[in-house]
């Protein structure tokens, strides 16, 4: 489960989780994602069960990122102890979540795959959520160049929108130089 490596308090007030809609947030890392939709908070053993649920469900293939981490520490008395006394010890952490953030990225993986697996995490939570795709981004060289078409490039039409950005850069440096004297 995940927890802070250090605070720099023990117990905190918990706090309202009060906010105004956070604005629907792309994905950031994968190319399926979990949005929440309502406010509420989510403890460590949540999310952790959430994860485990989608990496079965994967079959340990592809990635997943978990955006959101358990940050507030929830303290509670134990059973049948009289008022007073101080605050109890800590029993658990949470993290506050506001709808439209988004706490699953999957990528790698299919999507029918990946559906099945967020709908499987999504009855371990205990907010609303929905499922999120976005076009695939390519994140290095090779698949740039994959999705790139084969056609050659027009040497002529490169070298002259080279030129004229060259062309362009020169004429500011020059007016800059004017108005610096």
């Amino acid at each position: 489960m995940q927890s802070p490596k250090r605070t720099k308090f023990r117990k905190v007030q918990k706090g309202r989780v009060v906010g105004q809609k956070v604005p629907k947030k792309r994905l950031a890392f994968g190319v399926h994602g979990l949005r929440v939709l309502e406010t509420g908070r989510i403890t460590a053993r949540a999310i952790e069960s959430a994860r485990r649920a989608i990496s079965r469900a994967l079959n340990r293939t592809g990635i997943v990122f978990i955006t959101t981490f358990p940050q507030t520490p929830i303290s509670r008395k134990p059973n049948e102890v009289r008022m007073g006394r101080g605050k109890g010890s800590l029993d658990h952490w949470s993290a506050a979540v506001l709808p439209g953030s988004v706490i699953f990225e999957i990528g790698g993986v299919d999507r029918d795959l990946a559906h099945k697996a967020l709908k499987l995490a999504s009855a371990k939570l205990p907010v609303k959520t929905s499922i999120i795709d976005t076009k695939p981004v390519a994140r290095d060289y090779k698949q740039v160049l994959r999705t790139e078409s084969t056609e050659p490039l027009n040497n002529s039409e490169f070298s002259s929108e080279k030129d004229s950005k060259f062309n362009h850069m020169e004429t500011v440096l020059c007016c800059f130089l004017i108005v610096a004297q």
